[in-house]
């Protein structure tokens, strides 16, 4: 009999497991494949990062570092090393998990996980059937890649996020579907390495949930280092070909269809929780009309002994979030009175420059009445983003206009995914843009546009 069988092994679901673990429960974890880690470890998150990384490289290599005075000559691509290289990084990762495991006492299993009653868990495995004990069940069992009417995803000419990571050769012109932030980065990887990208979006902007000022900005960016975007358009169908793939579209406003040919096609439209098989009809687990488990505060399904986090709940599907929830969940388990402040969860775009964000944007605040004050430093302005040659982008700040408490945080710009943790810590503790701003910040460094930032909300920038 374990105290909690956790569902899935991606960040949420592995991370509870281990703090149960910690805490005393005798747990047991259930991954669907074969290497623990989830959709983040294996094909996520960190394969992604691992191409983003090796192709800023590529391109630096090819356009920038002359600019330090480093000569290369000629600059090759080695695609399958560039492959080889992510893959260690992924396996080095999803084999940390199941170390991690070991070292935490919790069973790892490895099969398909249904849950037959309220304290029942089968999993099977190929010929292998076991039937778990367990006073709770967590479901974590994260999210899968969505597609939209006419496009099919072949897992050739046609894939999703996770084909997107095993292209080769590279593609000599992708089209991608959605200006998100798994198609801005994926479609960055590939124009880095050679591809014609062009990116087809539903929204009249890139970034759907960014600030629209951080968005029109990265826009300009992004079409300066060569992504053609075509916005305010509806994706009707994508047909393969042979080698090629013809896409049609047409302006939301109303208009001729228009077609593109390419040779591959990324799909990039959203995720939806992954719940599929996991028998939530045999206990009566309660979802919503997009499919996502109801829980309460304590992360409780309808089914008392049952609780769900991450990408299956309410909410952005972000890793970090899981993660958090996945603590929270397992600490209200045990009565301990931990909290998540919503509001202070950054998201984060690994582009470059990277998009990153806290809180509330202006458009949030604008709707909600609130009234706020606006101070913004620009990456051009500071030292160290001279010398790094990386000074597009700028850092805001919006605090309230009375108590000038931190309400949201957006940079654009050279890791800016390092520098919103200062700001989330900020929010966290209720911090004042005041609070920032009389604090020391190392000079020369970039988290000095933070500090700038702060400044002007009172209108006193002292380096612009």
């Amino acid at each position: 009999m374990y105290d909690l069988i956790v569902i899935g092994s991606g960040p949420g679901g592995y991370i509870a497991a281990i703090r149960a673990a910690q805490l005393g429960m005798k747990v047991a974890c259930v991954e669907k494949y074969d290497t623990f880690g989830g959709t983040c470890l294996n094909v996520g998150c960190i394969p992604s990062k691992a191409l983003l990384e090796s192709s800023e490289r590529f391109e630096e290599a090819q356009h920038s570092l002359a600019d330090h005075g480093i000569e290369l000559g000629d600059v090759k691509l080695d695609l399958a090393k560039m492959m080889a290289r992510k893959n260690q990084i992924v396996g080095q990762l999803t084999g940390g998990v199941g170390f991690l495991f070991k070292k935490n006492g919790i069973d790892g299993f490895h099969g398909t996980a249904t849950i037959t009653s309220a304290n029942t868990v089968r999993v099977v495995s190929g010929e292998d059937k076991n039937v778990l004990e367990t006073k709770r069940i967590l479901i974590a069992t994260g999210s899968k890649p969505s597609s939209i009417p006419g496009v099919t995803i072949d897992k050739d000419r046609i894939v999703d996020s996770t084909g997107a990571l095993l292209l080769d050769p590279v593609p000599k012109h992708l089209v991608v579907i959605g200006a998100g932030v798994i198609g801005l980065e994926l479609g960055s990887v590939w124009a880095r390495l050679g591809s014609k990208v062009t990116v087809l979006e539903w929204l009249p902007k890139i970034l759907g949930p960014a600030d629209n000022e951080v968005a029109k900005a990265a826009l300009r960016i992004f079409k300066k280092q060569g992504l053609e975007f075509t916005l305010d358009v509806k994706v009707t169908g994508a047909v393969v070909d042979g080698d090629s793939v013809t896409v049609t579209y047409e302006p939301k406003a109303g208009g001729d269809p228009q077609t593109i040919v390419a040779d591959r096609v990324l799909v990039s439209t959203g995720r939806y929780a992954y719940t599929a098989d996991l028998g939530l009809e045999n206990v009566g687990v309660a979802t919503d009309a997009r499919g996502r488990i109801d829980v309460d505060d304590h992360f409780r399904t309808n089914v008392e002994s049952i609780y769900a986090i991450g990408d299956v709940i309410r909410g952005p599907m972000l890793a970090h979030k899981a993660e958090e929830e996945g603590v929270v969940c397992v600490e209200r388990m045990h009565n301990i009175g931990a909290h998540i402040n919503y509001d202070a969860i950054p998201s984060v775009v690994y582009t470059h420059p990277e998009v990153a964000w806290v809180g509330k944007n202006e458009e949030e605040l604008k709707e909600a009445g609130i009234k706020y004050r606006k101070g913004k430093f620009p990456f051009s302005a500071n030292g160290r983003a001279k010398a790094l040659n990386a000074t597009d982008g700028f850092a805001k700040i919006l605090a309230d206009a009375t108590t000038d408490r931190i309400l949201g945080a957006h940079i654009l710009g050279a890791r800016a995914g390092e520098m919103i943790a200062e700001l989330a810590v900020a929010m966290e503790f209720g911090a004042s843009a005041e609070d920032i701003a009389r604090s020391s910040h190392a000079h020369p460094t970039l988290a000095e546009i933070v500090k700038e930032a702060a400044l002007a909300v009172d209108g006193r920038t002292l380096n612009a």
